[in-house]
């Protein structure tokens, strides 16, 4: 595939090696307006788009994508507020869209052990649940979309819980949050901790990614499982498929 870069800081250029390495190519990358300005008929080129841009720029990527019917990967996050309009407007207009909060497949496992264990834990008052995510200094959003995941993973599955909240210094978090810390320093690529907390024990839960390579690597994979395919996808829909 000829792929399109919509981003390309240090998480695009991770993509165009991982892109490299499985046999694709990159055809043009669009890092502002300028670029979408100059460079649209090289857009217009290409097979597949993948976006690690901005929160303030991916839903506007997003549907330039949709108007050129070219299909979309999504790893930006911070954006999910108008996650469901975008996902109308894409199986409205017959579009190709994958949204991934994190593209690693260890991650993603994480997921489906973090919904089990929030299913083990449900009724046990004892423990009270948090998480903490740790990020390099040059992440835009936080809490992260990936903390976002674990959370509401953590809220459908546990009685009581009714919401995520972003914990600051001083804070409390009501009785029905999940209480989410979000840590920035250096150059983390990723740490995902979930810790229930009790006076007895405490059992965590930790991801923590060694580099960016897991998460270019898997979103290759979610545009080689898009291309042919219309609709709106996520990783559970790739790994059920892989």
């Amino acid at each position: 595939m000829k792929l399109a870069l919509l981003g390309y800081g240090k998480m695009g250029r991770a993509v165009e090696a991982a892109a490299c390495e499985r046999g694709h190519t990159v055809g043009v990358t669009i890092d502002d307006e300028d670029d979408w300005m100059a460079k649209l008929d090289d857009v217009k080129g290409c097979d597949m788009a993948i976006d690690f841009s901005t929160p303030g720029t991916a839903v506007s990527n997003i549907m330039r994508c949709f108007d050129l019917g070219l299909p979309v990967v999504v790893g930006t996050t911070g954006w999910y507020g108008q996650l469901e309009g975008v996902v109308h407007d894409c199986e409205q207009r017959g579009r190709s869209l994958f949204v991934a909060s994190n593209f690693s497949i260890g991650m993603n496992i994480v997921f489906d052990l973090n919904r089990r264990l929030a299913q083990l834990m449900n009724g046990r008052e004892e423990y009270s649940v948090g998480i903490t995510e740790t990020h390099h200094v040059h992440k835009l959003d936080a809490p992260s979309g990936t903390a976002i995941a674990l959370a509401r993973d953590i809220v459908d599955e546990v009685e009581g819980k009714d919401d995520w909240c972003l914990v600051h210094e001083g804070t409390k978090p009501g009785k029905g949050d999940v209480p989410i810390v979000s840590v920035r320093e250096g150059e983390v690529p990723g740490i995902h901790e979930v810790v229930y907390d009790s006076e007895i024990d405490r059992i965590t839960l930790r991801h923590e990614a060694k580099s960016r390579r897991g998460l270019a690597v898997g979103a290759v994979l979610a545009a080689e499982f898009l291309k042919g395919r219309k609709g709106y996808y996520t990783m559970r829909d790739l790994l059920a498929n892989s």
